[in-house]
């Protein structure tokens, strides 16, 4: 039988609003389930697929095989490389889960920081770095599922993020401790920021996006302890309470020692939350005065450079690997070893995109890669066997470690799998296209708006990844409709996107269990909120420069 070529149609009740209503309803569905409904993120990820199956077959008139294979292909994308990658992030500590601001408010509490002032310290700094996180997967898939190019869009990601991981150490120390304290120590904030900015700019523009944050982290921690052995502040700051508005949320809870339970735990519940349990984990309740005995001699303790060197070692293999399975020569070698490609059959060249998103009819190729031994996710897991080695881990242990990992992210590799099939069949029906072509109505204002769409995303999913798979679509269509570049509004979802990270309902719960500051959430929202808005809005002001206004348009990818 004659395969079926599928057209596709952006307008198909020949009411632009109707049609842009309808096209809107899967990511509604998915956004309304995750925000406002607290369903578990498979559940609302599988909502939302059902909801663009129906639409597209019935309302954009798709043949029902074909939206099929089209989400059939997307989860195949979402298991390898996506998935397999975020799974071998895993490893390192970095596949998400709110473990970067569990662990730092935990830290925090144990250095003496009030509750509300770990936690929303800890939030707002999980922003610059977010969108290169978990060794770069929310702009890997962005470029998967969207027919990115991964090296451009990390490139202009690179351009966009930098501004603002020089800005925001100082907003940090501003926020906790005022203008003043800040000025008097801003030659250690600008080395900080502008250590981490300049590394950030050039991996990401020069390497790639796997290894940013891994790379400028280590960079910045080492030049700021460099710095600090030629150069003190006049002015040793000794309090641990937020000075820009009042804070009693020290009384809430009384002093706290830093454990090893105090770290692990936040972290242990995250994990928990993200497999779709709920609770809370915290560490024993102490009296004051026994806290802060406990708390001193953990803040004084010395490590010997044997054990410096042994924490540093797996960090240090995980990098080499990754940076060694990035290097183009390294990738052609192992995919001309096993690569092979497998046309998605009943999809194929099969689906026609139109005028006005192209200038002709142009068919949707559809062929998928096993590219098992080039995925980073190898490299990652290799790392880690090596690492688990060298730290005289027996193998029996590494594979029970690998085992546990599996059950740990079952169902956020379920989720991803979801929302990768979602992506894929909007982008094959078209229903995106409807959303972009809505927006390009803003006209000028476009770069702007479409940037505070990502951090609404992020805001209501709690993922820069599941912002970049339900808007990039649209991103890309709105821009090319506007004249401008695709790679700079796709930067733009994910560089706005991560300054909803703060205010996120699963970083915020996991910002006020690390502190032990339970049930006030609230408060926490409250602190962090504007700081959110300002920062999104910078964004926003930025990329609206690098879309009209020279020197700024000198920067963009094309």
């Amino acid at each position: 039988m004659q395969p079926i070529l599928w057209q596709q149609i952006y307008n198909p009740f020949g009411n632009m609003i109707i049609s842009t209503l309808l096209g809107a309803i899967p990511v509604v569905v998915m956004l309304v389930g995750l925000g406002f409904l607290h369903l578990k993120a498979h559940v609302a990820a599988g909502a939302g697929l059902l909801a663009v199956l129906i639409i597209a077959i019935f309302a954009y008139g798709m043949p029902a095989s074909m939206a099929g294979n089209a989400a059939f292909y997307g989860g195949l994308t979402g298991l390898l490389p996506i998935g397999w990658f975020a799974f071998g992030a895993f490893f390192e500590g970095a596949a998400g889960f709110g473990t970067p601001v569990a662990v730092t408010a935990a830290i925090l509490i144990g250095l003496g920081f009030s509750p509300l002032a770990a936690s929303g310290l800890s939030l707002i700094a999980n922003t610059a770095p977010v969108a290169f996180g978990a060794l770069g997967t929310p702009i890997i898939t962005m470029a998967k599922v969207h027919n990115y190019d991964v090296i451009a869009l990390s490139q202009m990601v690179g351009r966009q993020l930098p501004f603002f991981s020089l800005m925001v150490p100082f907003w940090l120390i501003w926020a906790f401790a005022g203008r003043k304290a800040m000025i008097e120590i801003w030659p250690a904030i600008l080395v900080t920021g502008a250590s981490f900015a300049l590394s950030q700019f050039l991996v990401s523009n020069y390497i790639g996006p796997e290894l940013v944050d891994v790379i400028a982290a280590i960079v910045s921690m080492v030049a700021l302890v460099g710095f600090l052995k030629v150069w003190q502040p006049k002015k040793i700051w000794t309090s641990a309470s937020l000075q820009s508005r009042v804070d009693n949320s020290q009384d809430d809870i009384g002093p706290i020692a830093i454990t090893a339970a105090t770290v692990n735990a936040p972290s242990s519940m995250a994990a928990t939350r993200s497999a779709g349990t709920s609770g809370a984990t915290s560490a024993s309740s102490t009296s004051g005065s026994a806290a802060r005995d406990a708390a001193q001699p953990a803040a004084r303790a010395q490590h010997s450079r044997v054990d410096i060197i042994r924490a540093w070692t797996p960090w240090a293999i995980l990098t080499v690997f990754v940076f060694v399975w990035g290097l183009p020569p390294v990738k052609a070698t192992l995919n001309s070893i096993f690569a092979p490609n497998f046309p998605i059959a009943g999809l194929h060249n099969l689906v026609e995109k139109m005028p006005p998103v192209v200038p002709t009819p142009t068919k949707e190729a559809a062929v998928y890669t096993l590219n098992l031994l080039s995925a980073t996710g190898t490299g990652i897991l290799l790392a880690a066997i090596v690492g688990g080695l060298v730290m005289k881990y027996n193998p029996w242990e590494l594979l029970k470690t690998f085992g546990r990992t599996v059950v740990l992210v079952r169902y956020s590799l379920l989720t991803i799998v979801l929302m990768l099939a979602l992506g894929t069949l909007t982008r094959f029906s078209g229903t995106d296209t409807t959303l972009g072509l809505a927006f390009a109505n803003t006209g000028v204002f476009y770069p702007f708006f479409g940037t505070l769409m990502g951090w609404l995303g992020v805001a209501l999913t709690g993922s820069d990844t599941a912002s970049n798979v339900l808007f990039s679509g649209m991103q890309k269509v709105a821009a090319e409709q506007l004249g401008l570049s695709p790679n700079l509004m796709g930067a733009a979802n994910s560089s706005g996107g991560v300054m909803g990270k703060t205010i996120d309902a699963q970083s915020i719960v996991v910002a006020s269990t690390a502190t032990r500051w339970f049930n006030h959430e609230g408060d926490i929202l409250r602190f962090v909120f504007w700081h959110s808005i300002a920062l999104a809005c910078l964004v926003g002001v930025l990329v609206t420069l690098q879309a009209y206004v020279w020197p700024f348009t000198l920067i963009v990818v094309k």
